[in-house]
């Protein structure tokens, strides 16, 4: 590369780490015209692409970053989020079933890929739940759980697809891990509440409710439940309220 070129590229890459896209991709261009044999070229112009909505190109520069580096976890991830943008969601999967973990499982993967790989299994779930496949949708977030244990939104989605299948233990399980992870995550929350309330259980509900009113006195879902534990007839809702 002459020292030109060279230049072009530093300047790319600064308006790329600073988000400046149409800059970025104006100078990156010129550089793809005078070499395709930088990785990071490539998976910068897509993620450049896929940022503007244009899921083909953005494919073809991650397509050819991973042909030019196997190992290059962050294009391959970007791949996978691109494919499964467009639906390729087996082409995804086998993607990642090839991503080279070091220390194996996934254990010493970066929190940032194993974030992208747990969304990006978040995403086929909703996918599989869309279409009534519920097993398939719970081992994916199961996954993706799995991947990010501390994330307080996939342990309550996952909690709620076990609460509509009918399996009471393993929703309160993911609900109470949620509540641990994010106190202020206050939708498990509520469903942990609710889960109390329709086991009968109106002191843990009470409490629970109580809890989330304190972090927002206005709740109104926290407001209607307490009001119903707090009832001396109430039976409680039905299993699948408040979500």
């Amino acid at each position: 590369m002459d020292e030109h070129t060279r230049q072009i590229l530093l300047l790319g890459r600064e308006h790329y780490d600073k988000g400046e896209y149409d800059q970025a991709a104006h100078l990156l261009g010129q550089v793809l015209e005078h070499t395709d044999r930088f990785p990071d070229v490539l998976n910068m112009l897509g993620v450049i692409a896929h940022s503007n909505g244009d899921l083909s190109e953005a494919r073809a520069h991650f397509e050819k970053a991973v042909s030019l580096n196997p190992n290059y976890t962050e294009a391959q991830l970007n791949l996978m989020v691109t494919l499964n943008d467009l639906g390729e969601y087996e082409r995804a999967r086998q993607i990642y079933a090839g991503i080279r973990y070091r220390g194996g499982g996934g254990k010493d993967l970066d929190p940032f890929a194993k974030g992208k790989i747990a969304n990006m299994h978040a995403e086929l779930s909703q996918a599989y739940q869309d279409v009534g496949m519920t097993l398939e949708s719970i081992g994916e977030l199961e996954k993706a759980v799995l991947l990010c244990p501390n994330f307080a939104d996939l342990r309550t989605r996952l909690g709620v697809l076990y609460r509509d299948a009918g399996d009471l233990k393993r929703a309160r399980e993911h609900f109470e891990a949620a509540k641990v992870s994010n106190p202020r995550f206050l939708q498990s929350r509520i469903l942990l509440g609710v889960l109390h309330l329709s086991a009968g259980d109106n002191d843990k509900a009470i409490a629970e409710l109580e809890s989330v009113l304190e972090h927002d006195p206005d709740n109104k879902g926290a407001q209607m439940y307490l009001r119903i534990a707090r009832s001396p007839r109430s039976s409680g809702p039905p299993a699948n309220a408040g979500g």
